[in-house]
């Protein structure tokens, strides 16, 4: 990553969206725990196809401070491809990533600065006791659990976007470019000296956007994208129910040799088609999924477009 003189020590990356509401006291909070740290600093607020006001204050503070600076997407393309947008333009030794709804609190990033003084590239923020209801929280501890057996990494509920990270791990994520974007797995996969840190955990500033439905597709995304586990338990899949069609058809062929089937080769007829055409629908089904990711990658689509930034990007 090509750092000029002039860089940054620390560049904070957030992804808003539809955040109109909390922008001015999230930007409020950052300006004053960052002017407490040593170095300079930037802050990069990324506006992934908010409908609200959110780039109307983006820039209203970007025209105040020059050290914030702001990017705007032709469409909403996601968290995480907003977040690799922020990375592309920050240019400190240090970055911060942090959602912009508050969950994240801003003066944690002392904290997390200072372990990083220890010698560590990488220091993930785990929120201690989480504001969410009973039900999230049960609800992401599923999804991860789930999620760390079928790509083989282990994922952890309690961490996420947040933490600070070395300018050499965000050059290596830099290189990552497969469309199918998750922050903290490709932070796992890029090594280095890597560690948690306790957090307070933040009460949200607006309702959350990830519903049950695109945890799941996302969940589905890494699992395609990260993993062969889904083609190995299709497979495991496929021979067990071959293995059970075979011991049902030694069963009605001892009962054909008694004479206790009084129509031949009706049952064994069905159980056959039933067990083999569903072995079939999985295979081919996992497969399909697989071929299609491939053919996303392939094309080589950007990984996201930008609309327009402010004067300093």
């Amino acid at each position: 990553m090509p750092v000029s003189p002039s860089a940054p020590l620390l560049s904070v990356v957030s992804p808003v969206y539809q955040a109109e509401q909390v922008l001015d006291e999230l930007i409020g909070r950052l300006e004053v725990t960052l002017a407490a740290l040593p170095g300079s600093y930037e802050i990069i607020l990324v506006d992934d196809g908010s409908t609200d006001a959110s780039w109307a204050s983006i820039c209203r503070h970007a025209a105040r401070a020059p050290q914030i600076r702001g990017l705007r997407l032709s469409r909403n393309f996601g968290q995480h491809h907003a977040i690799t947008a922020g990375l592309d333009q920050c240019q400190g030794e240090w970055v911060v990533v942090l959602d912009c709804d508050l969950q994240d609190q801003p003066e944690e990033i002392t904290r997390l600065w200072a372990k990083a003084q220890e010698g560590y590239d990488a220091v993930c923020a785990r929120r201690g006791s989480r504001t969410d209801s009973a039900f999230t929280v049960w609800r992401a501890r599923a999804f991860y659990a789930v999620l760390s057996y079928l790509t083989g990494q282990a994922q952890e509920p309690e961490v996420g976007n947040f933490g600070i990270y070395h300018r050499r791990l965000i050059a290596t994520v830099r290189q990552l470019r497969e469309s199918t974007r998750y922050f903290p797995t490709m932070v796992q996969w890029s090594g280095f000296r890597q560690t948690t840190l306790p957090v307070q955990h933040g009460r949200s500033g607006r309702p959350t956007s990830y519903s049950l439905g695109r945890r799941l597709q996302l969940a589905l995304d890494i699992m395609l994208s990260y993993s062969d586990k889904p083609l190995r338990l299709a497979v495991y899949f496929g021979l067990l129910l071959a293995g059970v069609a075979f011991g049902l058809g030694m069963i009605m062929l001892i009962r054909a040799l008694r004479g206790q089937i009084i129509v031949l080769g009706y049952a064994s007829l069905i159980v056959s088609l039933c067990f083999f055409s569903g072995v079939l629908i999985t295979v081919l089904g996992v497969v399909g999924l697989y071929v299609g990711k491939t053919f996303e990658g392939v094309r080589a689509r950007p990984l996201y477009v930008v609309a327009e930034g402010t004067p300093l990007v």
